[in-house]
């Protein structure tokens, strides 16, 4: 008799396609004493364990997961491993200077380089294809305002970092979409499995002799230790890489807020229609609207296609059941169908969805009180499979008290403040979701830039 497929494979595509039956690792069973304790085993968490292993291999490390390795945005994201950053970098060099945004920058190419020379050496195949990003415009005010970005980016970074522009015949060559008037792109972006990166880098860090414990809950951090469900886990440093679901956390519980983000996946394409549509170097796709999407193709030839929409719950609550909502799934189907008009009869084999993690300024940070010995990384806002790496080699190098490149980016003790408390916090993000969905609307039909665009850049400190 064989056993009923794992609950966790209906989270995402990705986790149903892994080779791996997703059963939980044991727990914790006591109290524990170590050096350094990571509560979530999420890209975060597993990056942070595997550069501190490599580093110092006597170190006893331990990571406490409530679920499973991937449980959350790890192995549900859009698998951009990208140079995005959730803020502009004009804000990062008006904050922080010039020659501080161009190391974060650098640092998060870097980041890519990394994320593929680890999957390399530790033998993780996760379909990375290095295919770079693509960024459609479709409307007048598009063209305008994304040519106007790719020559900011070629004037303030250096040749191999910058934004190029492509006409709409150069944009054909990458993708063909009816009504594409051009396009930015960057080949600072890989395209990848993220399941089957998360779960092959939680089997690396137990190779280089980190412990993972499954379905262990922490329930409160305190002072160089972590609460959980199964006994207290003392440490020299804690770390908390929880990102959305950081929200549990009654005294975390405004530090970052969770946002829902919901992708669908087509049934693989059938090579005619591909040869209609190109898409053919492993780019990873979305365009110049305000309400973002993001598209790849993945290795077995389906469209993986996500985007925003849904809506903020009150009280920054995060369960299973905001992980589908037929409104946005919806939506999607129709963009996509929109952009591809060859898939409109192709089925929707998967439809999910899960958190991200939001800080109140959309400033991702990487921090630690030493002090206390509680260490932080996250607030990436969708933007994570590349700088996870980048946070969890920094928490490594600001765990063993070492002064390198990572430990001086400007993220790097940065302070957010807390989230405004309810209802405000309900009204205001709720407020921008639909501002983003107007603007969309209203400057698609007067192809001018709105009022509502401005208010959420504004809302958003950009």
């Amino acid at each position: 008799m064989t056993s009923s497929p794992s609950p966790y494979r209906r989270l995402s595509l990705w986790l149903d396609a892994v080779d791996d039956d997703l059963s939980p690792r044991p727990g914790l069973t006591g109290d524990r004493e170590v050096d350094v304790a990571i509560v979530g085993a999420g890209y975060t968490g597993l990056w942070t364990a595997y550069a501190l292993m490599r580093q110092d291999p006597g170190l006893r490390v331990v990571l406490l997961e409530r679920e499973i390795a991937g449980f959350g945005a790890s192995g549900r994201n859009g698998g951009w491993c990208s140079d995005l950053f959730p803020v502009s970098w004009d804000r990062v060099v008006r904050e922080k200077g010039a020659g501080a945004q161009r190391r974060m920058h650098r640092a998060l190419v870097d980041g890519i380089d990394d994320v593929a020379a680890t999957a390399d050496r530790e033998h993780i195949d996760a379909d990375i294809v290095r295919g770079g990003c693509i960024t459609l415009t479709m409307t007048p005010l598009q063209e305008s305002e994304l040519r106007a970005e790719a020559v900011a980016s070629q004037q303030r970074e250096d040749p191999d970092l910058a934004l190029r522009w492509l006409d709409r015949d150069e944009a054909d060559e990458h993708v063909r979409v009816p009504g594409c008037r051009g396009a930015h792109y960057t080949p600072n972006c890989a395209r990848l499995h993220p399941a089957k990166l998360v779960r092959g880098l939680a089997r690396a860090v137990e190779r280089v002799g980190a412990e993972i414990l499954e379905r262990t809950e922490v329930l409160e951090l305190q002072p160089h230790a972590a609460a959980t469900s199964r006994g207290t886990v003392r440490a020299q440093t804690v770390v908390r890489a929880t990102e959305a679901f950081t929200a549990r956390f009654r005294a975390d519980h405004r530090a970052l807020l969770p946002l829902y983000s919901l992708m669908i996946a087509t049934a693989p394409l059938p090579e005619a229609m591909w040869a209609e549509i190109g898409w053919s170097r492993g780019e990873t796709l979305h365009d110049g609207r305000h309400l973002l999407i993001y598209g790849q193709r993945t290795a077995d030839d389906r469209i993986a296609f996500g985007g925003r929409g849904a809506p903020y719950h009150w009280g920054s609550q995060v369960l299973g059941s905001f992980d589908r909502n037929p409104s946005v799934f919806n939506a999607l189907e129709t963009t996509l169908h929109e952009l591809f008009p060859q898939t409109s009869g192709v089925p929707i084999t998967h439809r999910w969805g899960g958190p991200i993690g939001i800080a109140r300024d959309w400033y991702p940070a990487v921090t630690i009180d030493r002090d206390r010995g509680i260490a932080t990384a996250g607030g990436y806002v969708g933007d994570g499979v590349t700088a996870t790496n980048v946070a969890g080699r920094t928490l490594a190098d600001l765990i063993l008290s070492r002064d390198t490149e990572l430990t001086r980016l400007p993220w790097v003790q940065h302070r957010s403040r807390r989230w405004e408390p309810e209802p405000l916090r309900w009204l205001a993000v709720n407020l921008s979701v639909q501002a983003m969905r107007s603007a969309d609307a209203v400057e698609r039909r007067t192809d001018r830039r709105s009022l509502q665009s401005r208010l959420v850049s504004w809302l958003q400190g950009r």
